[in-house]
């Protein structure tokens, strides 16, 4: 079902450009910050093609897109960017440290194109929703620079691991590119140009279906794009990166909630209106830390809890997540806090790491922290097969994938 194809990748001269030095964080990950850090890296940096910085005298003819293109032709012309002979696909292995832990693991996968396929073709399922504006700001993108500068993070299910074998084979070889990024996270790629294991790995990824971990508007924005075009000039694909659901290395770290600002909060009223729904005995089942008044508190969900009643507009598997039952009993029931709310972040701020929640209460930065358990990635495929969704800020695929290591220029399919 999934049609997955190489190509000639743009690349980076190696030879002459540091790739360490041009190569960002996902666009939707970097901060004004780090932007202005990427800009001062190098003048060939690529965040000038994926997130570039507006200006007050921008205009119709001159703004981000238009100095993205230009940017863009001027890099092909000049030979910063390189277009690679033949098509390929691309084993991409990082290593990294899971945050919070002494723990080293090693995530593997490969960069190929992927056909466009709507959702309603149960090839490709998404696992959150989107918002309007990113995709507005990501097609421009694509109309000015008919180039796709990042790739989709595509999960697929094969017990049997034979992508990951031909994977570790490849990886004997030297690599084509090795880095480490600001984060610490190793990232290596080998360029696969043999005809037999580029045929090998179409055929073991024709009958597999995909669930998108990252990248939810970027692939819709490719959708709109490829309508548009009505699928000429290789819009009708996208550079996706493919890791196996049944491999070690896949990590989902936990996005835990503090809230600030809430008007009249006072805890003990608020554990009493907990105490409808949880209770502080042990045991499995839904269970979420609530840091407060100098207290981490371990909140189990009741088993007499009808969640079915409480929550009759969402699926079994749905009700069942930690983050679900977190907004709908804790976030709403208990304190008021209703989804329009949690949209605009008027009282939510979003924590990947568990002690930094809990310092923002102890210093007075916040009210309270609410701790959470990671999505399980079994929740995350089972729910979007059954074409539900989670709700944001529900996942944290980690590490990301970095922009820049392959480019895709529609001009360049075989």
């Amino acid at each position: 079902m999934a049609n997955i194809y190489p190509f000639r990748s743009l690349r980076y001269a190696l030879d002459s450009i540091p790739i360490e030095k041009v190569v960002t964080q996902p666009y939707d990950k970097i901060s004004d910050a780090m932007r202005e850090r990427y800009y001062a890296l190098h003048p060939h940096n690529i965040i000038r093609l994926v997130y570039g910085k507006s200006s007050p005298d921008d205009s119709a003819t001159n703004n981000v897109y238009t100095r993205a293109a230009e940017y863009l032709k001027a890099w092909r012309e000049s030979g910063v960017l390189q277009q690679l002979p033949e098509p390929a696909v691309f084993v991409y292995f990082q290593r990294f440290t899971v945050p919070g832990k002494n723990e080293i693991r090693m995530r593997k996968g490969f960069v190929g194109l992927g056909r466009l396929e709507d959702y309603s073709s149960k090839v490709v399922f998404p696992h959150e929703r989107t918002l309007t504006g990113p995709k507005n700001d990501r097609l421009e993108l694509l109309r000015h620079t008919r180039t796709q500068f990042e790739q989709i993070f595509m999960l697929y299910e094969d017990p049997a691991r034979r992508i990951d074998q031909l994977m570790d084979e490849v990886a004997r070889r030297t690599p084509d590119i090795h880095l480490k990024d600001e984060y610490g996270v190793e990232h290596t790629i080998w360029t696969v140009t043999d005809p037999e294991q580029l045929e090998f790995t179409q055929a073991q990824m024709a009958d597999k279906r995909l669930i998108i971990a990252d990248g939810h508007h970027r692939y819709e924005t490719a959708l709109a794009y490829r309508d548009e075009m009505q699928g000429k000039n290789g819009s009708d694909r996208i550079p996706m990166t493919f890791f196996n659901m049944n491999s070690p290395g896949l990590t989902i770290l936990p996005t835990h909630r503090v809230l600030a600002g809430l008007p009249e909060f006072d805890s003990k009223n608020f554990f009493n209106r907990a105490a409808e729904f949880f209770d502080n005995s042990e045991g499995e089942g839904v269970i979420i830390g609530v840091f407060t008044d100098g207290r981490l508190t371990s909140l189990r969900l009741k088993r007499s809890a009808d969640l079915a009643v409480l929550m009759p507009d969402l699926s079994e598997k749905q009700r069942s997540l930690d983050v679900v039952v977190l907004h709908r009993l804790l976030l709403e029931k208990c304190l008021g806090i209703m989804e329009d709310a949690v949209k605009k972040e008027s009282y939510i701020r979003y924590f990947r790491e568990r002690d930094a929640a809990i310092t923002a209460v102890r210093e007075g930065r916040a009210q309270v922290a609410f701790l959470l358990n990671p999505t399980r990635l079994d929740q995350i495929r089972d729910i979007a097969y059954e074409g539900d969704v989670l709700p944001q800020k529900s996942t944290d695929f980690y590490p990301k994938l970095l922009s820049g290591l392959t480019i895709y220029a529609m001009d360049s399919r075989p």
